[in-house]
């Protein structure tokens, strides 16, 4: 109780935020999670980096969610920003959460079928100016 009033607190004096989601991912959450886990709590620039590299799909899905969160901080009305500052936000918050599944059925010998599980997910990046600690 006590770690939430103090994140509560930290949230009200934050300067720039920006959440971003991405729904409806035709890619299974473990898939994604993956390489979220791998940028969380980097600058957007070192995120920027790492992401170019990553050998995954899921890489190129986690930059362009990255990016939409640059680009609204930067081109925002209420709190717009210089690019090189922009750069300088840590991913405070990053997860994959499971969306809706897609049931299919694949036919199979001697007139039976089976189950083909086509999973989807949500990504969630929230870019902040506050210290992850």
């Amino acid at each position: 109780m006590l770690v939430l009033a103090k994140q509560q607190q930290e949230r009200r004096q934050l300067k720039v935020e920006s959440k971003v989601q991405l729904k409806w991912l035709r890619m299974s959450p473990r898939k994604a999670r993956r390489v979220i886990n791998e940028v969380r709590g980097l600058t957007a620039g070192e995120a920027f980096t790492l992401l170019r590299f990553m050998p995954f799909a899921a890489a190129r899905e986690v930059e362009k969610v990255l990016k939409s969160a640059l680009y609204n901080l930067i081109n925002g009305s209420k709190t717009s920003i210089s690019e090189q500052q922009a750069q300088d936000l840590r991913i405070v918050e990053a997860y994959a959460d499971q969306g809706p599944s897609l049931y299919r059925r694949k036919a199979r010998a001697r007139g039976m079928a089976m189950p083909i599980v086509k999973r989807t997910s949500h990504i969630t990046l929230v870019l902040s100016d506050v210290e992850v600690n």
